[in-house]
Parts: C-alpha cells; structure tokens; sequence
C-alpha cells in the first residue's frame, strides 16, 4: 500500500471548509494543508494511503462539482516534492535555474511531480498562489539538459490541463539573481 496525496482546489472558502472535513471523515487521510489561497480560493493538500485519498478525493468531487476548480490524486509522489512545497531546499550550486508557471495549485503539483520523475533535478521550491492571484509557480535545478527535459515535460503536462502560463530555464543563473532565490 503506497503513500499518496491528493489535493482539491475550491473557488469558495465556506465550501472548503465543508470539503476538508468531509474528506477526512470519508476516509483515514491526514490534512497537510486546508487554507485560503489568493483570490479567495481554498486549498486541501491530502496525504495517506493510496486507495484513502482516493476515497477522500472521490467522496467530495462530485458532492461540490459546482464549485470545484481542479483535484489529483498522486500515487507514490516524488519525495523532493514536500520539502519544495514547505520552502525547506537549499542548493549552493545551480548549474541551471528552470520556472514554470501556472494558472492553479493542482495543476503545478501534479507538473513538478512529472518534472521530477523525468529528469536528475532538484526541486527548489512550489510556491502555492499565496500573494500570486491564483497562480502557482515551481523552480527546480540540475544540468541544463535536465532541468530542459523537465519544464519540457511539466509544460507539457500543466498544458494537458489547460493551466500553463509561462516557463524558462536559464543556464547558469547570475549569483546576484540567486540569492533572491534561494
């Protein structure tokens, strides 16, 4: 039985409220995160076994359509992706510096999720539409063919769902840049 994590994305935040304790009484998951992102949006980042946060994920989908923004339900997730998530990365040489953008929370997870597993790179950071109207965006370093294989991928993932925004990856980023990245 794999750990997993799951995630629903509300536009309201009285519905959010309803959801996260629906979820955890559907199922035995543990709540990572229930909060107000920006703009006004609510946030549910779930983790427990696979088949719990699918049932957790399931039992309110449906129930608040209406006002449901996006879910996922990921299976065996990258390890680098929580400490990303926390803001807990420290990497003192960056041979290359690669960002997405997107347009949602779950859309960006689940993107850096399939950035990880393509490419050797590190994760830095998934910043969760906190001061960012809804929009979330990820950093992550390697080789520069790594971190390109990687945003090629993310992109194209955040794309399947209709949430990218913007990308670049920059070859040996100046110091001066980095220190306010990292």
């Amino acid at each position: 039985m794999a750990k997993a994590i799951g995630m629903v994305e509300l536009t309201t935040v009285s519905t959010g409220f309803k959801t996260a304790d629906d979820m955890v009484k559907a199922a035995d998951i543990e709540i990572l995160q229930a909060e107000v992102t920006c703009p006004g949006k609510f946030v549910i980042l779930v983790t427990g076994e696979l088949s719990a946060v699918q049932a957790s994920v399931d039992a309110v989908k449906y129930r608040y359509a209406d006002k449901i923004m996006d879910t996922f339900v990921l299976g065996n997730p990258h390890e680098s992706i929580f400490p990303a998530i926390y803001g807990t990365v420290y990497r003192d040489k960056i041979d290359a510096l690669g960002v997405l953008e997107t347009y949602d929370v779950s859309a960006l997870i689940v993107a850096a999720d399939h950035a990880a597993k393509t490419a050797i790179v590190d994760l830095l950071e998934l910043r969760l539409a906190k001061g960012m109207c809804g929009k979330s965006y990820m950093t992550l370093t390697g080789s520069v063919s790594a971190v390109q294989a990687a945003i090629d991928r993310a992109k194209a993932e955040a794309g399947d769902r209709g949430m990218f925004l913007d990308s670049t990856v920059i070859a040996r980023p100046s110091d001066k840049l980095m220190k306010y990245i990292m």
